[in-house]
């Protein structure tokens, strides 16, 4: 088993930038990779990005360029910088970890980009 909780959300002015993090805990020796998928109002839950325990990483075309993945293995933590905010980009954030056996979720953290 795997636990996930996120944490950095908040509100941000369009442009400015947020970092969060995602601190997993339990089974992480089985954790292939982490990564980010976001729900905005009204919207269909979509892929941020994701990063492998190798640190190679994709991204989505909708955030790339303003967005980066990291991960600390040593932390067990995955993190999303995210620069250039824009009123689009506001959603609920949600990390997972990805196993052999399943994906683990967390439960989300709440971004809002308003002026």
């Amino acid at each position: 088993q795997v636990q996930l909780v996120e944490s950095g959300g908040g509100l941000v002015q369009p442009g400015g930038s947020l970092r969060l993090s995602c601190a997993a805990s339990g089974s992480v020796f089985s954790i292939d990779g982490m990564g980010w998928y976001r729900q905005g109002p009204g919207k269909q839950r979509e892929s941020v990005g994701r990063i492998t325990n190798s640190g190679l990483v994709n991204y989505s075309d909708s955030i790339k360029g303003r967005f980066t993945i990291s991960i600390d293995s040593a932390k067990s933590t995955a993190y999303l910088q995210m620069n250039s905010l824009k009123p689009e980009d506001a959603a609920v954030y949600y990390c997972y970890a990805l196993t052999q056996r399943e994906t683990y979720w967390g439960e989300g953290t709440l971004v809002t980009v308003s002026s």
